[in-house]
């Protein structure tokens, strides 16, 4: 049923406007730094929630999130029911790490590089993490930078934990030939745009 009424009408248009002012922010982040963005406007909420489906709401460790932007992922996760407490956000724009610290403000805000993972959050979790979900441009980097990333990933989280990726492409956004994890694509998500694909990347112990 939706809500006509005053109140309802408000909640909408305010939505609306924010999602205006987050894809103007996206732009101008991308205009400065189009190769360490990647995508020009923020994830829309079918594939936000796609990647947030794989992250355990009743679990106790961190989830760590790389590249969180204006925060549609980290909206998900909490609207999925994972405690914000629980959320390490790890961005390297300054200008989306105080927009997350104003709509996040019990998640662990670090501004930071994610392709240095280990050291960008060195002393910052006190145990192996549940999960990790990047909104990074990994086909922006060149092959060694993504893999070294995933390997950091798994070194800061439990055995068996997801790295859950989004990618625009057709194919892994990581090379899976002499892969030593397992890898499981999504489905296609054409209620995004443009069409996205979720990859989830694990590795036991």
């Amino acid at each position: 049923m939706v809500d006509r009424t005053p109140t309802g009408r408000a909640l909408v248009r305010k939505s609306a406007e924010q999602r205006h002012d987050d894809e103007a922010r996206f732009l101008r982040n991308w205009l400065k730094n189009p190769l360490r963005m990647g995508a020009v406007t923020p994830s829309g909420p079918v594939l936000a929630r796609r990647m947030a489906g794989y992250v355990d709401p009743a679990g106790t460790g961190s989830v760590i999130e790389l590249g969180p932007g204006t925060g549609p992922v980290t909206a998900a996760l909490v609207e999925r029911g994972v405690d914000p407490a629980r959320l390490v956000l790890v961005e390297y724009s300054a200008e989306f790490c105080r927009l997350l610290r104003e709509r996040f403000p019990k998640a662990t805000v670090v501004h930071g590089d994610a392709y240095t993972l280990g050291r960008t959050l060195a002393g910052k979790l006190g145990a192996p993490a549940d999960a990790v979900v990047s909104g990074l441009p990994l086909v922006t980097r060149p092959e060694p930078v993504r893999i070294k990333l995933l390997h950091e990933a798994f070194g800061l989280m439990k055995p068996g934990a997801p790295f859950i990726q989004f990618t625009y492409a057709v194919v892994s956004p990581v090379p899976l030939k002499g892969a030593d994890f397992a890898a499981e694509p999504s489905d296609r998500v054409w209620r995004n745009i443009p069409p996205a694909r979720v990859w989830v990347y694990r590795r036991g112990s």
